[in-house]
């Protein structure tokens, strides 16, 4: 009896991801980005402890289509011919086809289901494309699928989810405070002995060009600091930052 196509195959083409949880509505993060193969559904990372027996696939989104890591899917069929694309230092496979806003063939190769303009070798642009071009032509499916029992999320997706929002809500600290606390622990101990040159390096770290560096700190006065700021078009007169 021919195989059309598989369960999980119907539902990794017709699922909507990337859309809220019905289930877990008042929880972060509950974007449906994985397919249970079992189940054949999408569901959102809070949902992995009822399925975590089960054959998950995670489901990414590139270019604003759905895509998954093309070493999952080899797992489960025969990719081959299929154009993969890299992010994150991964390779992905688009899982449907997508629309073009026109047809153009070009000189080199062009998917066979929807004439997409492809690079050499490959002649499907989506897994969709290889699926519709094989039940079209062989009418089975049988002799891609590959035999599968257990299929898991990466440990890399895990560790995402897991992660707090700490990260993401802390403040980066200003680089002109960083600047200002370098330059009090380097001059912490001279500090006391020289006031003037502790003061005089940080004016020419925030007024570049005030003073040459030819210059030595005890020849500059609190009188020739004042006035050399004041020439500066905008600046208003301010005492000394010592």
């Amino acid at each position: 009896m021919a195989i059309r196509k598989p369960a999980w195959l119907e539902a990794l083409n017709s699922q909507k991801f990337f859309v809220g949880c019905s289930t877990h509505e008042s929880a972060k993060k509950n974007e449906k980005n994985i397919c249970c193969l079992d189940c054949c559904t999408s569901i959102c990372p809070h949902c992995l402890t009822s399925h975590r027996f089960h054959r998950l696939v995670q489901v990414r989104r590139y270019v604003y289509h759905d895509v998954v890591r093309l070493e999952d899917l080899e797992k489960l069929i025969d990719c081959s011919n299929v154009q993969a694309y890299t992010i994150n230092s991964a390779k992905v496979v688009f899982i449907k086809k997508r629309p073009q806003s026109r047809q153009f063939k070009g000189s080199g190769n062009y998917c066979t289901t929807c004439d997409r303009s492809l690079q050499e070798p490959y002649i499907h642009c989506s897994l969709g494309c290889k699926v519709d071009f094989v039940l079209k032509q062989k009418k089975d499916l049988s002799a891609y699928l590959r035999t599968c029992d257990w299929l898991q999320l990466s440990p890399d997706f895990l560790a995402h989810q897991d992660m707090g929002d700490d990260e993401n809500n802390e403040t980066p600290r200003s680089t002109v405070v960083d600047e200002e606390e370098a330059m009090g622990s380097s001059s912490g101990s001279s500090g006391s002995e020289n006031p003037t040159l502790g003061c005089t390096e940080f004016i020419r770290k925030k007024r570049s060009g005030l003073y040459g560096y030819s210059r030595s700190a005890s020849s500059i006065s609190n009188e020739d600091m004042e006035t050399s700021i004041s020439r500066r078009k905008g600046i208003p007169h301010r005492s000394p930052l010592c």
